[in-house]
């Protein structure tokens, strides 16, 4: 998973609106992450193709994203393989120094 998908998924934890979304990851990542509109959109698109997140509602030219079921359960694999890759990399840290 692409580190904005996770971000936009993470963000999700109430429904939001595109512009909600873009600030929520901003601030989850200390402004790290600015996710432009064609990023966010696409990959909003292509979340809902896939059935990880569906439009809530759509009032005045806002569309309200919800997270579904299955979009929660690959958030919960994927927070697993990263606390497993985090695990890890604390294990060998000393190598590389």
């Amino acid at each position: 998973m692409s580190e904005t998908a996770f971000y936009i998924l993470l963000s999700l934890t109430e429904p939001s609106h595109g512009y909600g979304i873009i600030k929520r990851v901003e601030d989850l990542t200390n402004g790290r992450l600015k996710l432009g509109s064609g990023t966010i959109y696409g990959t909003l698109t292509k979340m809902q193709n896939d059935g990880m997140i569906i439009v809530f509602s759509d009032e005045k030219r806002k569309t309200i994203y919800e997270i579904t079921k299955l979009g929660k359960n690959v958030m919960q694999a994927e927070i697993g393989r990263l606390k497993e890759l985090h695990t890890n990399a604390l294990s060998l840290e000393e190598e590389f120094k």
